[in-house]
C-alpha cells in the first residue's frame, strides 16, 4: 500500500511546490518583471531591426513594426494566464472553466493588438478604417465575457464531491497529476511553436491545440468524478462545462463575427449551467428513488 501511495505523494508535493512558487509574492514579482522586460526587449530588438542593424538570417525572423511589441506582450500575458488555468484544475472545475473564459477574453483583446500591429508607421486612417469593425467586435466580445464572468463567479457554490475525506483527497491528487501532464503538454506546444517560428516562420497554433487537449482533459475529469459521485446534477454540470470548452475551441477557429458570438454564447451557456445547478441542488439532493427504504425493510 505504501508503494502505491508514493507516486501520489510525489506528484502532490511537486504540484504544491509549483503552485506555491507560482502564487507567491516573489514568484509574481518575477513573472511581472519578465512581462515588462519582454515588452521592452521586443521594442528594442524591433527598433534595431528597423534600422537594418541585424544580419539577414536574423532580420527575417523579427518584425520591423514597433506595434508588434504590444502583441508579443499580450502573448506572454496569455501564456501566464493559461498556466494559471492549468493550476486551477486541481482546485475546482467551475473555477477552471472561469479561467478558460478569462483566457478567451484576453485572447480577444490580443486580437485587437494583433490587428493593430498590421498597421504601418506612422498610422494612417485610410489603412485603419477597414479594421475598425474587427477591433470593435473583439473589444465588445471581450467586455461581454468579462461582465458575464462577474455573474458567473458569484453563482459558484463549492462543495466536496464526496463526504469521504480519503476519496476526496484521492480525487484532488488525481486532478493534480492531470494538471501536471497538461502543464507539460502546454510547455511542449510552446517549444514546438518556437521551433516552428525559427525554421518555418510564425505559425500560431499553440492556444488552439491547447484547448483541444483541454477538452479531453475536462472529459477525463468528468469521468473520474463519477468514481466518487454518481449525482446526476453534478454530472450534468461538469458535462455542461465541457460543452462550453468545446464551444470556446470552435470560437478560436471560426470567422471573426461567428467566433465572437460563439465566445459570448459559451459564456452564457456556462452561466446557465451554473444557475440551473444551483437551482437543482435542493431538489436533486433529496432521494429520487421511490419505494420502501431498504434498511427499513430489513428491520
Amino acid at each position: 500500500m505504501l508503494k502505491m501511495k508514493n507516486p501520489l505523494l510525489i506528484t502532490d508535493r511537486l504540484f504544491c511546490f509549483l503552485e506555491e512558487k507560482w502564487d507567491s509574492p516573489g514568484g509574481q514579482k518575477i513573472l511581472g518583471s519578465t512581462l515588462v522586460f519582454g515588452f521592452i526587449f521586443s521594442i528594442v530588438v524591433i527598433d534595431i531591426n528597423s534600422r537594418s542593424w541585424l544580419p539577414d538570417w536574423l532580420s527575417i525572423l523579427i518584425p520591423k513594426n514597433h506595434l508588434v511589441a504590444i502583441e508579443y506582450a499580450f502573448l506572454l500575458l496569455l501564456i501566464y494566464e493559461v498556466i494559471n488555468l492549468i493550476l486551477s484544475l486541481a482546485n475546482s472545475m467551475s473555477v477552471s472553466v472561469g479561467k478558460q473564459f478569462e483566457v478567451l477574453s484576453l485572447f480577444l483583446l490580443r486580437d485587437i493588438f494583433k490587428e493593430f500591429s498590421h498597421f504601418d508607421e506612422p498610422l494612417r486612417w485610410e489603412q485603419i478604417e477597414p479594421s475598425i469593425l474587427p477591433i470593435l467586435v473583439s473589444g465588445v466580445s471581450a467586455l461581454g465575457i468579462f461582465v458575464i464572468l462577474i455573474v458567473y463567479y458569484k453563482l459558484q457554490f463549492h462543495q466536496p464531491i464526496t463526504k469521504d475525506n480519503r476519496n476526496q483527497n484521492y480525487f484532488i491528487s488525481a486532478k493534480k497529476i492531470i494538471s501536471l501532464v497538461l502543464l507539460i503538454s502546454f510547455l511542449y506546444l510552446i517549444s514546438k511553436n518556437i521551433i516552428g517560428f525559427i525554421h518555418y516562420g510564425y505559425s500560431e497554433t499553440t492556444f488552439e491545440a491547447f484547448y483541444t487537449i483541454l477538452i479531453f482533459t475536462d472529459v477525463l475529469i468528468v469521468l473520474l468524478s463519477l468514481r466518487y459521485s454518481s449525482s446526476y446534477h453534478v454530472a450534468f454540470r461538469n458535462s455542461g462545462f465541457v460543452v462550453s470548452t468545446v464551444i470556446i475551441r470552435l470560437s478560436l477557429i471560426a470567422p471573426l463575427m461567428m467566433g465572437a458570438l460563439l465566445g459570448i454564447g459559451a459564456a452564457i451557456f456556462a452561466l446557465g449551467v451554473s444557475y440551473a445547478y444551483n437551482l437543482s441542488r435542493p431538489v436533486m439532493g433529496a432521494k429520487t428513488r421511490f419505494g420502501a427504504n431498504c434498511s427499513e425493510s430489513r428491520s
